[in-house]
């Protein structure tokens, strides 16, 4: 392998919004924030929540209503 072409590498905390911590090796430096994980999102916990910001969801729903006819 060709020497100084490889990024740095980092021992690495990914804290999640819902609290989830996890050490791990990244590139991207020490400290990462993510908003979802896999202990809170839907495809992984079984539950199925929705986060309506502005009523988007009531909005898609009117405007293609008329379609599922």
């Amino acid at each position: 392998m060709k020497k100084d072409i490889h990024p740095k590498q980092y021992k690495a905390v990914v804290k999640c919004s819902c609290g989830f911590e996890v050490e791990t090796e990244s590139t991207r430096g020490e400290k990462i924030e993510v908003e979802i994980c896999s202990n809170c999102h839907p495809f992984y916990t079984g539950k199925q929540r929705f986060v309506d910001t502005a009523g988007r969801i009531d909005r898609f729903k009117k405007k293609y209503s008329q379609y599922q006819k």
